[in-house]
């Protein structure tokens, strides 16, 4: 059986970041759901919950649209991860 790998115990590196954003923005997980079905991508309210809290995969074209909806760049999205990884001498 395949199984995922983890990152410090989460299955995605943008959770803190995600949730984060979403409060800065004063919208509820509902709020978020709705605004990126509209642009056609399904992430139900369980879903993003989970996504916060990082047991849930992040898809490509999801963190696209994320970065959409906060009006941020991608690579805002990853910037503590990115940091992260230049503070362990990775990169």
């Amino acid at each position: 059986m395949y199984q995922c790998s983890k990152y410090n115990d989460r299955l995605n590196v943008t959770s803190k970041k995600i949730k984060e954003l979403r409060i800065k923005n004063n919208l509820s997980l509902s709020e978020l759901s709705t605004k990126l079905a509209l642009m056609g991508i399904d992430i139900s309210k369980p879903s993003l919950h989970k996504l916060e809290t990082g047991k849930r995969i992040l898809k490509d074209f999801e963190l696209c649209g994320l970065a959409q909806v906060f009006h941020v760049s991608i690579e805002d999205i990853l910037s503590d991860f990115i940091s992260e990884l230049k503070n362990d001498n990775v990169v």
